[in-house]
């Protein structure tokens, strides 16, 4: 079986508002959604009133909106996140019925929990439930959210900045590949994040907070490090790289910079690892071939 991705995209299309206005139509899916009929007419009015490709800067008034894709980039639901002051609020729905039970909500909820703690730097993640919305409340307890305020109808769920990045370090989702970072990288990688930090690489930032950190002298030497370089496939294509720091990057020479899609990707797996990526354009299914150089096996502590 294979094990659920999700990946959220921020470009809203036109195909995609038509997929949601489906998904708004049944009454299963809009049964706990607050509001549904006002978001259904709002996007059927916009594909009949504005003519684009694309629609994401009329789905992001007022918030930052997501469709969830499948490992075939197939939508199966969207993601809403509302900042209000050092809080966001997510709301989430899986827009097909025959989607649920695969457990891509608990995957949903962890790629929104990254963007809002990573990207938009939210001290506080919410989540208002209908109280008999049990599947909901069940995908967000499993993530780790705790119940904070009830009332008959609504439960508020609550996970802060503190308490995700202590259970990211401790307990990793069970459908996720551990990953190894030397502690020189580590410090490097974070001292230059905390001087640029394009909003870009969130996810390199989530991937180093993540990662299991060894001593330099310690690191297996099948593992993909710093200045390493490497065989990898890319769908069915194989190439050779070399994960370096930006300064050092040549796509032409095959220097991938970690702050890449595919650089930040490669971090810290292993020979034989294989896992999907989302990439600007689509999901990825890469794989690690084999590891020709590594600095720490090689002695090059320097590098």
């Amino acid at each position: 079986m294979n094990k659920p991705f999700i990946s959220l995209c921020p470009e809203i299309t036109r195909s995609d508002a038509l997929i949601l206005m489906d998904w708004l139509e049944d009454e299963h899916v809009t049964r706990y959604l607050s509001d549904s009929r006002h978001v259904s007419r709002f996007i059927e009015q916009v594909v009949q009133r504005v003519q684009l490709p694309l629609l994401t800067h009329l789905f992001n008034q007022g918030g930052r909106f997501f469709m969830a894709y499948d490992r075939d980039d197939v939508p199966v639901g969207f993601v809403r996140l509302v900042k209000k002051g050092p809080d966001c609020e997510m709301v989430l729905v899986i827009g097909n019925r025959d989607n649920w039970g695969r457990k891509l909500g608990t995957s949903t909820i962890r790629e929104g929990m990254k963007l809002a703690f990573f990207d938009m730097r939210a001290e506080k993640l919410i989540a208002k439930i209908h109280a008999e919305n049990r599947r909901s409340l069940k995908a967000f307890e499993h993530c780790g959210f705790v119940l904070e305020k009830q009332t008959p109808a609504l439960k508020s769920l609550g996970m802060t900045a503190e308490r995700y990045l202590r259970l990211l370090r401790e307990n990793p989702a069970d459908h996720v590949t551990d990953i190894h970072i030397n502690e020189i990288d580590k410090a490097r990688l974070k001292s230059l994040l905390a001087f640029e930090h394009p909003s870009s690489v969130y996810e390199l930032e989530h991937e180093i907070e993540r990662a299991i950190v060894v001593d330099p002298h310690q690191v297996a030497q099948d593992v993909v490090t710093m200045n390493t370089r490497a065989l990898v496939q890319l769908d069915d294509d194989e190439m050779e790289v070399s994960l370096v720091y930006p300064e050092d990057a040549d796509d032409r020479a095959g220097k991938l910079s970690v702050f890449s899609d595919i650089g930040t990707a490669i971090l810290g797996y292993r020979e034989g690892d294989s896992f999907h990526w989302r990439t600007m354009h689509r999901t990825r299914r890469i794989r690690i071939g084999k590891v020709l150089y590594q600095p720490e096996a090689a002695g090059d502590f320097h590098l």
